[in-house]
């Protein structure tokens, strides 16, 4: 498969599942309205403070995520393949050059954050850095440079908005539905009962399954950065030997927990291994998989 076609089927692919995505939101919050006999109006008011609290997470999630990891500013001199490398990938894309930082930690792993190119960041340990050589660094820089050239840093933001919201949302209908006195529960009858039922459900299910697409849309976008990465290198076995490096190092990243894992570009958590339906809670595609498609380009 060429680069064209891959990057068009990760983006149809990832299309399809963001318009998924939005569905069942409408219909959880539809569900559990419902269920528990709210007004609209109600449930209203819920989703507009559960959105001007996600849309502030959102713009300053750069921010927000940098201080969870403990990063710092790279310094050019310090870090002089770091710097020289993302300036030239980015002056060859036409790209803003993003911030960079480092991560204290001898775990090889990377990400990149931000709101769109002009806000964007790229972050990596320090044991990335030392453990590279130049040819696989600009692979995961590239990597990095195609998720902000792609706006998966926004697509990304958005989807985590998606999923805390329906986490708030589900816990503000959970807490204050049983406070509430429901005057016409007889006269409901079972069909009330089954939608009481079924509200519960879905508000119990509607985080996880929120959590399932997110995990979906970011493994996709895994696959397109590193066909765009090549696009931008020409060097489809420098990523590749990077994320045999990468996946070779089983010493899990400290700064990192299962709200940001889905950022890195290889799960920092270092928990690939589980049940029958682990993959489904992946944050990325198995590195073996993404390593034969690179070779395959």
């Amino acid at each position: 498969m060429t680069h064209y076609q891959l990057v068009s089927s990760n983006k149809q692919k990832s299309s399809i599942i963001m318009i998924l995505f939005v569905a069942f939101i409408v219909f959880a919050t539809y569900v559990m309205a419902i269920g528990f006999d709210y007004p609209l109006s109600m449930v209203g008011i819920a989703l507009i403070v559960s959105g001007i609290i996600s849309f502030g997470s959102y713009w300053y999630s750069d921010k927000i995520i940098l201080s969870i990891s403990g990063a710092r500013e790279a310094k050019r001199e310090e870090f002089f393949d770091f710097y020289t490398i993302a300036e030239n990938l980015s002056t060859s894309k036409r790209l803003p050059v993003p911030k960079l930082y480092v991560i204290e930690d001898s775990a090889t792993n990377a990400f990149a954050t931000g709101r769109d190119p002009e806000h964007a960041v790229i972050c990596c340990t320090t044991g990335l850095l030392q453990k590279l050589n130049r040819s696989e660094l600009e692979g995961v820089i590239a990597h990095e440079l195609a998720h902000i050239d792609n706006f998966d840093i926004r697509l990304m933001s958005i989807v985590t908005i998606l999923v805390g919201f329906v986490a708030l949302l589900s816990d503000f209908i959970l807490r204050t539905s049983f406070r509430r006195k429901r005057g016409n529960d007889r006269e409901g009858g079972q069909l009330q009962a089954i939608l009481l039922i079924a509200g519960i459900l879905m508000a119990l299910l509607s985080p996880v399954i929120a959590k399932i697409i997110q995990l979906a849309i970011s493994r996709r976008r895994e696959f397109l950065a590193d066909s765009s990465a090549v696009a931008i290198t020409k060097n489809p076995e420098g990523l590749a030997k990077a994320l045999e490096k990468i996946a070779l190092d089983k010493e899990p990243l400290e700064a990192a927990n299962n709200a940001t894992a889905h950022l890195y570009i290889s799960n920092p958590l270092k928990n690939t291994k589980g049940h029958m339906f682990s993959k489904l809670f992946m944050t990325h595609p198995p590195v073996e998989e993404r390593i034969n498609a690179l070779r395959s380009l």
